[in-house]
């Protein structure tokens, strides 16, 4: 039997690919290379890098998540999510360090695809998903402040607070050029739509604010409004490949932020893939989809790339214009390439400001505003583990708030399920109507003088190990025989065998007998495997509850 049976959807493609098709996904292909362009620098000078490293990695890890994953329809890429991450990585461990960690992080993601943990990722906990996506959207929108409103600040605090802070102290220094172009650009990005849904309203602020500013610096003399190009050399030339010197600390170190990398980028690559699915109708490979981004989360950064995932927006650019394949992804890919060789140049002039709005745009549509409000009217376990996750992620770091949120959630969680699993005492007799497992008769069944019968309704694990024991304390009584019935027990992890085991040994110290009744097949094998049955008495082991009243009644009689 194979572990991973890879097999990446470009393969089956090809079989059947027509010319139709091929003009299909080269146009929607083309489009989206276009969305992708603005959406990649600003991504990249978010994150800390230099622009041409966020097409870089649009073109490099969108070939590979093309070729190599498991989805028809999936857009690889820098997103958003990742912002926070990279930027606290740079500071910390500098360029080597992102780009260390970004290859454990494919590392990690390909080991979870041959696994077959694709499906796994997809039980994390609603309100910790929502929690660290709004998190990061209220982030991404503080870190634009600055260049949204031209403020004059040397150096901007990392922390969340601190960054306000020297905002409301700097405030005075606001260009209002900067703030002008800034809100203009939001205002195009939003109202765009409305007139094409082809072309990207990022798209449209960039070529006019550009064109706009550099007028102004050219014909009136406005020299306020800093562009990319006063704040970075940018470089047309293709990148060659660096491999990073690696030494145990700094990978020990990285261990953590590469996790979360793989984590955020599993979520929302297979999220997207499953977005597009209820579109095109079909069924995505989510253990290859995790393959092929692994791959390119190695590939990428060896090439001075950043982390990259499927992005959402651009996948349904894609379907929207008529990409059926993953030959749209590819050629998105060559189109970043050319721009990359042949236009990069004129990136320089593009406007700081214009792009904070870009990022403006993308932190509202990220925070997700509407569900995070209707979360807070779910359960208070919910909503803890919402805000705090939320909270961890703005104040702390997006690391440390997954870890929390994920701890708390499996806390809850296993709360829930001890909650849900019942012990009761059954007196006097049984109703057979009740029961499913009584076989001889359809008459009440009667218990015994100095038989006590104990139902489990629910998993047996460590969660309600100590349930068992408190109802036991409250018995006044000591019987002669107790009798479990265990026939809505679904599984027994070894606190339960353990509990079971010193309920045993404590009965026969004081001279009780235990008598185990419908016990399921799987729980039974554990129980055998545990030598349960030697402990106990294989007679004293039943099959339904009729027989271990009978035995009872041999037992008692002794």
């Amino acid at each position: 039997m194979k572990l991973f049976d890879y097999k990446p959807v470009l393969a089956d493609t090809l079989r059947s690919y027509s010319k139709k098709s091929l003009v299909a996904d080269s146009m929607a292909g083309i489009i989206v290379g276009i969305v992708a362009l603005p959406l990649a620098i600003a991504f990249a000078i978010a994150s800390g890098v230099s622009p041409e490293k966020g097409i870089i990695t649009a073109i490099i890890a969108g070939l590979i998540i093309s070729i190599f994953g498991g989805s028809k329809v999936q857009i690889g890429g820098p997103t958003g999510a990742f912002i926070v991450i990279v930027y606290g990585i740079i500071e910390q461990y500098g360029i080597q360090g992102l780009t260390i960690a970004t290859i454990m992080a494919g590392l990690f993601l390909i080991l979870l695809g041959v696994l077959k943990l694709g499906t796994i990722i997809r039980y994390i906990p609603y309100p910790i998903v929502v929690g660290f996506t709004s998190g990061i959207a209220l982030t991404i929108f503080t870190t634009q402040i600055k260049d949204l409103f031209g403020l004059t600040i040397d150096s901007v605090p990392a922390e969340f607070i601190d960054k306000w802070i020297v905002y409301a102290h700097s405030f005075d220094t606001i260009d209002w050029w900067s703030t002008v172009v800034g809100i203009l650009s939001i205002l195009i990005i939003v109202v765009t739509p409305r007139f094409s849904k082809k072309i990207p309203g990022s798209l449209v602020a960039i070529i006019l604010m550009t064109a706009g500013v550099w007028a102004l610096k050219s014909f009136a003399g406005v020299n306020s409004i800093e562009t990319i190009g006063d704040r970075f050399t940018i470089s047309s030339s293709l990148p060659t490949m660096e491999i990073p010197s690696l030494d145990l600390e700094t990978i020990k170190g990285l261990i953590s932020p590469a996790i979360t990398i793989a984590i955020l980028g599993a979520i929302e690559s297979l999220l997207s893939a499953t977005v597009a699915d209820g579109v095109i109708g079909e069924q995505h490979d989510s253990n290859a989809e995790l393959v092929g981004q692994g791959l390119a989360n190695i590939a990428a950064p060896l090439f001075g790339g950043i982390p990259a995932t499927g992005a959402i927006a651009r996948t349904m650019t894609n379907i929207n214009n008529g990409g059926k394949s993953p030959i749209a992804g590819i050629i998105h890919a060559i189109v970043l390439l050319l721009i990359l060789l042949f236009l990069m140049p004129l990136a320089q002039y593009i406007p700081m400001a214009c792009l904070a709005g870009v990022l403006v745009v993308v932190s509202y549509n990220m925070s997700g505003w509407r569900t995070f409000a209707a979360l807070l009217k779910n359960p208070k376990s919910d909503i803890l583990v919402l805000l705090i996750t939320f909270f961890l992620t703005v104040i702390f770091d997006l690391t440390i708030a997954i870890e929390v949120g994920l701890i708390i959630a499996c806390l809850l969680f296993m709360r829930r399920v001890s909650e849900a699993t019942d012990i009761r005492m059954i007196r006097d007799e049984i109703d057979p109507n009740d029961d499913t497992d009584i076989q001889l008769n359809n008459e009440h069944l009667t218990i015994p003088e100095g038989v006590e019968v104990y139902e489990i309704n629910g998993p047996y694990f460590f969660g309600a190990g100590n349930q068992f024991e408190n109802l036991m304390m409250n018995m006044h009584k000591r019987p002669k025989v107790r009798i479990i019935r265990m026939r809505k027990v679904p599984f027994v992890d070894s606190t339960g065998i353990h509990n079971l085991t010193t309920l045993c040994e404590r009965s026969q110290k004081d001279n009780v007998k235990i008598i185990l009744s419908g016990v399921r097949p799987n729980v039974d094998d554990v129980l055998r495997k545990a030598g349960f049955n030697e402990l106990v008495g294989e007679e004293n082991i039943c099959s339904h509850i009729d027989i271990a009243l009978e035995r009872s009644k041999i037992l008692i009689s002794k």
